[in-house]
């Protein structure tokens, strides 16, 4: 394959052997970016730009939790002026990090900025255009009108930061994308790029290059897709800038860091990425130790072994689409594969088996009344093993057991044989109805999935150990598919960490970017340092971050800012308490326009701050109540949804 082919093909080095993707530096300061320098951590203050020793208090503890750059919001000329006396009183006390300017809508508080900090972050999206949600029709030589347009607003910041030697961040934001690009290429990751490239285009010509890019999107799948995009569009037009990731509006908990983990990690698997921003709805020092367990499994990856079997990126490609999201095609095999949601099998291999250790993995059995209570996250299959259940499982759940304790037990409507691949293809008696195939991808060669898949009750338990387990993991899929072999597998992520937010990280990484990318029929995860009930949890939490599985309530809720017109903390955890039982239903909580109604146009009902003690609601993205006052702001949310039809009442079993 040509460098040209490759280019055009491809967004990574290579898609089966890690390899940083190759960027020219950008100078930030005195911090080097890109990819002869080490992948940077970074986060954004919370406080008021204005209030500078509450600033810079809140950036000494970032950086003595290891941040490397700190934005700060400058939505006016004011804030941006503000930033020289937070710079001088950070110098004074020895604290020498890098400033970033976080600038939407205006113009004139960027140019400031820009002779103060050493980096200016530009959404534009917003940066001249207006988001009113308006369909607009423009003729080419009009939509090159517009191009102009943006140019001579954009040229005399550039012109400034070539002066200063400020570098700028290109910052797309999925959820802002104007009127004019989202008219002509819709909400799509094609039209983020597009937003960028604009921009970037009009920095070229006026010999600007210390640009470093983003496609932030809270829709983890968009995001991947997005940046893969920009990544082959820059290289095919011989564009090599650093790239700064993150997914926005994440959460607090688990969901903001399993939904960051897999969009930052599914491209840092391949190589992308420089720099690293989880947005978490919590203090800002609590996002750089996530950031830093991100990165830090990529500091030895280019040593890792060859995979076996590993097919050319040509053929991969003509196997899959990083592009755009596809599911795989599997044949139904009991209720895995086809059509059916991914399955979650618990490992309590390890465990001695009781009805009570069931209610770590979602079913609670009540002794009194001998009955089973089962949860929208309960496991669907359990691996017991050697271990032959003594008790009846609950209705709809099925054990897995070692084929060689299979053989001799009586129910085996409701328990299948888990075979090793030597054993299954033994000749050993098999399930006419379900079998499970524990294999490593480095075992699965050509010949023998061309054998297994002439069995129409086979589901593959794909449990790779590999160091690159995202690119073993997907050089199986692509082999399968250009072998036309469609049987359900299940993704198998294995852990030995004590540190239960590590394991949740790496699961996330690992088991999360297959889904994202349209494989597996179910999810497995092993980890016997950690407490079973969290293992589910995380299950669960994986499959509904990559919208493969929705089983709870969906918060997009940004990581607050100095333009935050209330407590995100507080009020995400207020919102959550009263509405987590609203199973499917997507909520976004905002501190203020510029990340709503934009981000949360992916939800279906939106929680603005419209002014000091005010707020908007939204449904979808349209304006249902304005300047509500915030002590009664969430019980009419509440309100608006069951006027819509979707409220549930909890239980007074479940409360």
């Amino acid at each position: 394959m040509t460098q040209k082919v490759k280019d055009i093909l491809s967004y990574c080095e290579s898609l089966s052997r890690y390899k940083r993707r190759k960027t020219v530096t950008v100078k930030i300061g005195e911090l080097l970016m890109g990819s002869d320098y080490p992948i940077r951590a970074q986060s954004m203050t919370t406080t008021d730009t204005m209030d500078t020793s509450g600033s810079v208090e809140q950036i000494i503890r970032m950086v003595d939790a290891g941040c490397e750059l700190v934005r700060l919001t400058a939505p006016s000329i004011n804030e941006a002026n503000n930033l020289a006396n937070i710079k001088a009183e950070l110098n004074k006390r020895g604290i020498h990090v890098p400033l970033v300017a976080d600038i939407h809508f205006t113009p004139n508080a960027a140019e400031a900025a820009a002779r103060i900090v050493e980096k200016v972050r530009i959404n534009p999206g917003n940066y001249v255009d207006k988001k009113k949600f308006q369909l607009l029709e423009y003729t080419d030589a009009e939509y090159h009108e517009e191009i102009e347009r943006i140019r001579q607003k954009f040229i005399p910041l550039v012109g400034i930061c070539k002066e200063y030697g400020t570098a700028m961040r290109i910052g797309t934001n999925h959820g802002s994308l104007s009127d004019r690009i989202m008219s002509r290429y819709g909400d799509t990751p094609l039209g983020m790029v597009e937003s960028a490239m604009e921009f970037l285009r009009i920095a070229e010509a006026e010999g600007f290059h210390n640009i470093v890019l983003s496609m932030k999107s809270s829709n983890p799948q968009v995001m991947v897709e997005a940046y893969r995009l920009l990544v082959q569009t820059m290289n095919a037009a011989n564009m090599h800038y650093p790239l700064h990731l993150g997914v926005t509006e994440a959460g607090d908990g688990d969901d903001g860091r399993i939904k960051s983990a897999m969009g930052i990690g599914a491209l840092l698997e391949d190589g992308i990425g420089d720099t690293v921003r989880v947005s978490l709805t919590e203090d800002p020092e609590f996002e750089i130790p996530v950031a830093k367990k991100l990165i830090a499994r990529y500091t030895d990856r280019a040593k890792h072994a060859p995979l076996s079997f590993a097919l050319k990126d040509e053929n991969m490609l003509n196997a899959w689409n990083p592009f755009a999201f596809e599911k795989r095609v599997t044949e139904e095999c009991s209720n895995l594969g086809g059509s059916n949601v991914p399955r979650v099998i618990a490992d309590l291999s390890n465990h001695t088996i009781t009805p009570e250790l069931l209610a770590t993995v979602g079913h609670t059995y009540t002794a009194a009344s001998d009955k089973w209570l089962m949860a929208d996250t309960g496991c669907d299959y359990i691996y017991f093993g050697k271990h032959k259940p003594e008790f009846m499982l609950p209705m709809g759940v099925k054990g897995i057991i070692d084929a060689e304790s299979w053989q001799s037990i009586a129910d085996k409507h409701h328990h299948f044989p888990y075979f090793t691949l030597s054993d299954f293809l033994s000749g050993v008696s098999h399930s006419s109805t379900l079998n499970f195939i524990g294999a490593n991808p480095s075992d699965l060669t050509d010949d023998l999935l061309n054998k297994l898949k002439l069995h129409r009750n086979v589901v593959i338990i794909a449990q790779s150990s590999h160091e690159s387990f995202v690119a073993e993991i997907r050089n199986l899929f692509c082999r399968m598919k250009l072998l036309s072999v469609q049987l359900p597998v299940i993704i198998h992520s294995s852990h030995q960490t004590t540190d239960e937010e590590q394991f949740m990280l790496d699961a996330s990484t690992q088991a999360g970017t297959a889904f994202i990318d349209g494989f597996g029929d179910g999810i497995m995860l092993s980890a016997p340092h950690i407490q079973l009930s969290r293992i589910n949890q995380i299950s669960f939490g994986i499959l509904q971050a990559a919208r493969a599985r929705i089983t709870k309530t969906e918060y997009i809720s940004c990581p607050s800012c100095g333009r935050t017109l209330f407590d995100l903390q507080e009020t995400t955890a207020m919102i959550r308490k009263q509405t987590d039982h609203l199973k499917g239903v997507k909520i976004a909580i905002m501190g203020c326009i510029v990340n709503g109604p934009g981000e949360m146009a992916d939800a279906d009902y939106g929680y603005v701050g419209s002014g000091p003690g005010k707020i908007t609601l939204y449904r979808s993205k349209e304006v249902v109540k304005k300047g509500i006052n915030k002590e009664t702001a969430v019980q009419e949310l509440i309100e608006l949804i069951r006027a819509d039809g979707r409220w549930i009442e909890v239980e007074p079993s479940q409360g």
